[in-house]
């Protein structure tokens, strides 16, 4: 499933134009509400569902996180039920036949979700939105997706959380399907993929330079046995990005276009923890994960502490 959205997004995005939309949210005083303490600084888009838009160093102009189309960000999604041709229904042919897709950013028709509710607290963000069926055109999904967001040091810990209350009669209700936890997009300065995919995991066993596959050879590189529950893009001099879900071993991980560049430019680095997850019409779906940001080392380490906190 992943495999034929990723293959088909890239194809239709890479060399699209990005459209401008209006703001959902009528009752934040900011579409990018911030925050700082001192070692990052994060940024959310109101008018895109409040998926992760910017992180840098603080005090820095330098995003890591590329947002050249509605595709890419930190955001949520999720898959549930068959495929189905919709296009009579208004489904785009580029994204047919498709399964219940719910979207943070948007749709394909850059139609926007609505912010329910949004709330700042210190160091930690919090939204509420309705997102869109992704094959659809302008159809809000029967669901609602809460994320909270909050910077810990060099570390962002993000909880999100999926309610479902369908009442569809067309997809079915019992189907397993990979989800992205999430889909992270670093940009591609950031080119250089390192893991631990050993059998000694969380004992400091040398981690694995990891080969990077690109987009154009037909998918992202997949990774099994990702026994540390984290993948990191970095730069020359080893600094950059680590993602890390503990409830994850199997990852998705690759760069599409070309390396060094930044995030507006089409080119992305691309990280998605995944696991197989059945989610009912009416459920709700919750987890966390970490972005970590500094040298390949800090990130490791950073990782460990987070790993015996859980224990």
């Amino acid at each position: 499933m992943i495999k034929f959205f990723i293959l088909l997004l890239f194809s239709l995005v890479l060399f699209s134009q990005s459209g401008k939309g209006q703001s959902t949210n009528q009752g934040v005083s900011s579409d990018e509400p911030m925050i700082d303490n001192g070692i990052l600084t994060l940024k959310l888009d109101l008018t895109r569902g409040g998926a992760i838009s910017y992180l840098s160093l603080s005090g820095s102009i330098r995003s890591i996180v590329n947002i050249a189309d509605e595709g890419r960000y930190i955001q949520q999604s999720y898959y549930a039920g068959k495929r189905l041709d919709r296009k009579a229904d208004g489904q785009s042919p580029h994204w047919s036949p498709w399964s219940w897709n719910p979207i943070q950013v948007g749709d394909a028709y850059r139609n926007r979700a609505k912010i329910l509710d949004f709330q700042k607290s210190g160091n930690s963000l919090y939204v509420k939105c309705i997102p869109m069926l992704w094959d659809m055109n302008n159809r809000p999904a029967e669901a609602e997706m809460e994320q909270w967001t909050t910077l810990e040091g060099s570390v962002l810990k993000v909880r999100n959380r999926l309610t479902c209350h369908r009442t569809d009669m067309i997809y079915g209700d019992s189907i397993r399907n990979d989800q992205e936890l999430p889909a992270v997009y670093p940009i591609s300065a950031l080119q250089y993929l390192y893991a631990y995919t050993g059998n000694a995991p969380f004992t400091k066993a040398v981690s694995d330079s990891i080969t990077v596959i690109n987009l154009s050879s037909g998918f992202w590189g997949r990774y099994k046995n990702v026994s540390e529950h984290w993948m990191a893009f970095v730069d020359g001099n080893q600094w950059g990005m680590g993602i890390y879900n503990p409830k994850c071993d199997y990852f998705l991980a690759g760069m599409a276009g070309v390396p060094g560049k930044e995030a507006a430019d089409g080119s992305t680095s691309y990280i998605a923890p995944v696991k197989k997850e059945i989610l009912y019409k009416n459920c709700v779906y919750e987890y966390e994960y970490y972005v970590i940001i500094g040298t390949l080392q800090e990130i490791r380490t950073r990782i460990y502490e987070l790993h015996s906190g859980s224990n």
